[in-house]
């Protein structure tokens, strides 16, 4: 028995003990599904669904695009969370390998940018809902709703700022208190809102609904258009997700659990919410008239307050939930990576509320070419960062990552590159993302547009993968490494002396308890 030798400490620009690896690893299958209801029960997707029946297309094609797109998410998420899994470290972390010590800032602020404006906007379209409830219950108040300070009522700013409170509660209670209010909250309350609508609609219809009838008469030409756009769109929109699911897989005792709760979650849970979309969607045309694909409007169409409360509260309890996984998580850690000496994952996530305030969300959302140009252009940057991670670990490290190193400022470290930046990730990045962008934006481009991310990712991919850089001889041969990834900075964090037997030990992970 020998003790390995001990590396240089962490240095303090890059290193607190929320970026360090997990110390606990607690996510468990049922945490990792109730994650993925948390944000595919939004009131967005449902929407999504329901209008690609409108649109025109057979609710069984819907269900078919929609099963294929998640399909592919749920591949990326798969190898996004070995990633994950094994180094047990956060996004911006995790994004230094291929991005260097300093550099991985660069990704990690788009992508906390981007998180900081839909933050803002869902808890904005939260209150909004809170707004409903409150002139339900109360009418009187309504005198309150027609002024304007900033763009928003006093009720308004009332109800904003009562769901930002809410959130920022929440918020700071740390990523396990996120995981138990997830766990049996934010996840189930939507499915049984939704599960109660559409058994009233297809009982109120008589069970006349078609599952093969288009509403408008589609072309087969244009369902078969219509259905590649419905996939490609839905990778788009998991791909925020996708780019830092590490900072939830590092929380997983085994593969086997993130791996059954995206399978769950995922294939199986979305698909669901979509046939269950479809389904009171038609039974709004046959019960109402109309085909409604808001649920917020179907339960205002039904009339009863009692139903309104509850809906409502449901669906602001789930617009929280999304809130948290999809538009808190990440900028928190992203936050924190820029000054870990200083700022750690509660005040990186206070950043992003009060940023989120400061972005005057309502304005953001009620301008169509800032929502176009801005989120759009930053959302064509998610496929090359994808396709760089993805690359950089699986093609040129095939798993193999020194998480050590990661928290190292040394010139010579294996991370450093050029005084911290990798100029490889950033040539590589660059035209991919002008190229996505261009797809995404220019009208010239519109055909293509939904597809935009795909040829970004296999730009920056491709590039990546073709550059020179001293980060090829890391590459090995042989399959990819499934075991936790030994650390000195790990067990610093948890107290304990690390001690290996030989060359290529591994650490015993910290015991964990399942979900």
């Amino acid at each position: 028995m020998t003790t390995t030798p001990k590396p240089p400490p962490p240095d303090p620009r890059l290193f607190n003990e929320d970026l360090a690896p997990a110390p606990e690893r607690k996510w468990g299958t049922y945490s990792i599904f109730a994650l993925w209801m948390s944000d595919t029960h939004a009131i967005s997707n449902y929407a999504f669904a329901a209008s690609l029946f409108v649109l025109g297309l057979p609710a069984w094609e819907v269900f078919v695009a929609l099963l294929a797109g998640i399909s592919i998410v749920y591949w990326l998420m798969n190898r996004m969370g070995h990633a994950g899994h094994r180094t047990g470290v956060p996004y911006p972390v995790l994004a230094r390998a291929s991005w260097g010590v300093y550099g991985a800032n660069i990704p990690a602020l788009l992508r906390a940018i981007m998180a900081v404006a839909w933050y803002g906007i869902q808890t904005w379209l939260a209150s909004t809902a809170v707004v409903l409830l409150t002139l339900q219950l109360a009418p009187g108040l309504e005198v309150y709703h027609h002024n304007s300070v900033l763009g928003l009522s006093t009720l308004g700013w009332i109800a904003f700022m009562v769901m930002w409170g809410l959130q920022a509660v929440l918020l700071t209670r740390g990523m396990e208190f996120i995981r138990k209010v997830q766990d049996f909250a934010t996840g189930p309350v939507v499915w049984l809102v939704v599960l109660a609508l559409a058994v009233y609609l297809v009982v109120k219809a008589g069970g006349d609904i078609s599952l093969t009838r288009s509403l408008t008469g589609l072309s087969g030409s244009a369902q078969l258009e219509q259905s590649l756009i419905a996939v490609s769109l839905t990778v788009a929109t998991f791909l925020t997700l996708v780019l830092n699911y590490a900072d939830f897989a590092r929380f997983t005792p085994d593969h086997r659990s993130y791996r059954r709760g995206n399978l769950i979650g995922l294939p199986v849970n979305f698909t669901a919410f979509a046939v269950v979309a479809v389904l009171v969607t038609a039974g709004t045309i046959s019960v109402f008239g109309e085909a409604i694909y808001d649920p917020v409007k179907v339960i205002q169409k039904i009339d009863n307050p009692v139903v309104t409360v509850i809906g409502a509260l449901a669906f602001i309890v789930a617009t929280i939930g999304i809130n948290v996984v999809a538009n808190f998580v990440s900028p928190a850690y992203d936050f924190a990576n820029l000054a870990p000496k200083y700022l750690n994952f509660r005040r990186g996530g206070m950043i992003t509320a009060v940023l989120a305030v400061v972005v005057m969300p309502w304005k953001l959302y009620s301008s169509a070419l800032v929502i176009q140009y801005f989120l759009g252009a930053l959302g064509a940057f998610l496929g090359p960062l994808v396709a760089i991670l993805l690359v950089d670990y699986y093609l040129l490290r095939r798993g193999r990552i020194d998480v050590d190193a990661l928290f190292s400022a040394d010139a010579r470290g294996a991370y450093f590159y050029r005084r911290g930046y990798n100029p490889r990730a950033v040539l590589a990045f660059l035209p991919a993302a002008a190229v996505s962008a261009a797809l995404a934006l220019v009208p010239v481009f519109e055909v293509v547009a939904p597809f935009s991310w795909v040829f970004g990712m296999g730009l920056a991919g491709g590039l990546y993968a073709l550059l020179p850089g001293r980060d090829r001889s890391t590459a090995g041969a042989g399959p990819i490494p499934d075991g936790i990834i030994p650390s000195q900075v790990s067990a610093a964090v948890v107290g304990e002396p690390v001690a290996s037997e030989g060359a290529g030990a591994v650490v015993v992970p910290v015991p964990a308890e399942g979900s």
